[in-house]
């Protein structure tokens, strides 16, 4: 994991040690979750969980997002289907298997989003739709929500989690407290 990190963010820069930060926080939550919820019953094999949660975000260096560091020029959003063609690209010249955490990267965002909504709210991806489907795409994209690059690392309650998400709508939120569930009864279908 860390020579994949490594291979994006070689220097020592403010925006790399946000990254770092962000990530490490997602992976603990992560694997805290697979030790002491239900999540521990889907057989997810920690040190894949702990690679994709360092990778989720990968692809922020090239975003447009000045006050998390981000100096590129993508829209922020694109930022998981950035991150997926950067692992797809190296996975392409290294032959190694990156798909599993390439998927993770692009199916992250939010409680993943369908193509209805892309469509619907003229969002800057392709119209497909971005949900994450494994177990492994399920534990990332909810870990992930507990924690904003934005908010010193500070770990959100859930209760911030729902209220700063209705705002995206029920669907939203039907797929959030899905993935809440999965907690209590590490059942991960939607």
């Amino acid at each position: 994991m860390n020579q994949l990190f490594e291979h994006f963010y070689p220097e020592d820069t403010p925006l790399r040690r946000l990254l770092l930060r962000h990530s490490e926080a997602v992976r603990d939550k992560a694997l805290r979750l697979l030790q002491e919820t239900a999540w521990g019953r889907l057989g997810l094999d920690p040190e894949q969980v702990s690679t994709a949660a360092m990778l989720h975000d990968i692809g922020v260096s090239r975003c447009h997002a000045p006050s998390i560091l981000c100096e590129g020029t993508e829209p922020y959003l694109r930022h998981g289907l950035i991150g997926a063609g950067m692992l797809r690209s190296l996975a392409a010249e290294t032959g190694q298997d990156l798909e599993p955490y390439a998927r993770v990267c692009e199916r992250h965002t939010g409680s993943g989003l369908t193509a209805a909504e892309i469509l619907a709210k003229n969002l800057p991806l392709p119209a497909q739709d971005f949900l994450p489907e494994t177990p492994l795409e399920k534990l990332i994209c909810y870990a992930d929500k507990f924690f904003s690059k934005s908010k010193d690392g500070q770990e959100l309650s859930w209760e911030t989690i729902l209220t700063k998400s209705r705002r995206f709508g029920p669907d939203v939120i039907a797929r959030l407290e899905a993935l809440h569930a999965i907690c209590v009864t590490g059942n991960p279908d939607w």
